[in-house]
């Protein structure tokens, strides 16, 4: 097949209409370009059955995909690309830059469109993106301020106050899609693939202006099942550490506030608190879990804070930290918004 024109990273994506990712869903899903769309000329059954056939006759397992690609463009072409108009210009990618790629963009083009590949496809963006985020995070002037502090102290929600002030922000829980304990994890929701976890990390840190401070919050080498990449974890090392406080009880009104779901359906709660046998011993888990059937809010989270979270930190304050010491302290009397607003002025005036 005659290959169409392709493009090589680094590469101003913007200049596409759309980026359309033609490999099969469960690829897709694990992974893809930041917006990208999945118009798959093989689904996972497809590619499957292709592959399998390949091992046996390579020239059937050809026959076979050619087939099935072509019916696939087709629902495609009368489907979600039936009101493209002259002007078009997609991008197009598979896993290598190989024939489910070309395939597609061979009858773009052919219908007018300017269609084009990336060259080595998705694997070549891999190696782009943990080559680029080692660059991002090792360019000389580019500060990282880390908020730090015991669980409960508003530190994500100082973040996106920040956010709102138009401050740069990365907010690894949010990538992330947990919260970094025990209970981080909300109902019903899954954490990203490792890898498009790097590629949202990539997207986010690529749009920094890098000569200016970026706020984000000191995590554990783990977020939930998600790791840190290296050069993210060196860099957090390196950043200005400012420690937030609140009183224990604002804590606890706190948490009572950011994970209503808890309150709502004690039921998911338990289970959680389980997992904690090992570490603070059967005694106390039966005494949170009978805080819990009997909704004692405010004793269990006080507890909680007290008898777990408040432990786990001081622990790793005492072993060795990849973090500094704080350079400041910025002390919250509640998490009201305006509380929190005047906490990110004075963040925002501290790092100019």
């Amino acid at each position: 097949m005659k290959h169409v024109e392709t493009i090589s990273l680094p590469h101003d994506l913007g200049e596409f209409s759309e980026i359309i990712d033609v490999r099969a869903p469960g690829e897709y899903a694990e992974d893809h370009l930041p917006g990208a769309i999945n118009l798959p000329v093989l689904d996972d059954d497809e590619r499957k059955q292709v592959g399998t056939l390949y091992k046996q006759d390579p020239f059937a397992a050809r026959r076979l995909g050619a087939a099935l690609i072509a019916a696939n463009a087709a629902k495609h072409l009368s489907g979600p690309l039936a009101s493209k108009d002259k002007n078009y210009t997609p991008l197009v990618y598979c896993w290598r830059g190989g024939m489910r790629s070309n395939s597609l963009a061979y009858i773009l083009r052919s219908v007018g469109w300017r269609a084009r590949i990336i060259e080595g496809g998705y694997k070549t963006f891999r190696k782009f993106i943990t080559e680029d985020l080692e660059r991002i995070f090792a360019t000389p002037g580019f500060q990282l301020t880390v908020l730090s502090g015991p669980t409960g102290v508003a530190k994500t929600r100082l973040l996106h106050t920040l956010q709102k002030a138009s401050a740069q922000v990365l907010d690894l829980e949010g990538l992330a899609n947990h919260r970094g304990s025990v209970l981080g994890l909300a109902p019903e929701t899954e954490q990203p693939s490792q890898k498009h976890f790097e590629s949202s990390l990539w997207q986010t840190v690529s749009q920094f202006d890098l000569s200016q401070p970026v706020f984000t919050e000191a995590e554990s080498n783990r977020i939930g099942r998600i790791h840190c990449p290296p050069p993210l974890w060196k860099k957090l090392g390196t950043g200005r550490v400012v420690e937030i406080k609140l009183p224990i009880d604002q804590r606890a009104e706190f948490l009572l506030d950011d994970y209503p779901h808890f309150t709502e359906r004690p039921e998911l709660l338990k289970p959680l608190l389980s997992r904690l046998t090992k570490l603070r011993g059967h005694e106390q888990v039966t005494a949170w879990h009978e805080q819990v059937d009997a909704g004692k809010w405010q004793e269990f989270v006080a507890s909680v804070l007290k008898d777990h979270y408040d432990l786990v930190y001081r622990r790793a304050g005492d072993e060795k930290s990849n973090y500094p010491a704080p350079s400041t302290t910025l002390e919250l009397t509640d998490f009201t918004p305006e509380q929190l607003q005047l906490a990110a002025q004075k963040l925002i005036a501290q790092s100019q």
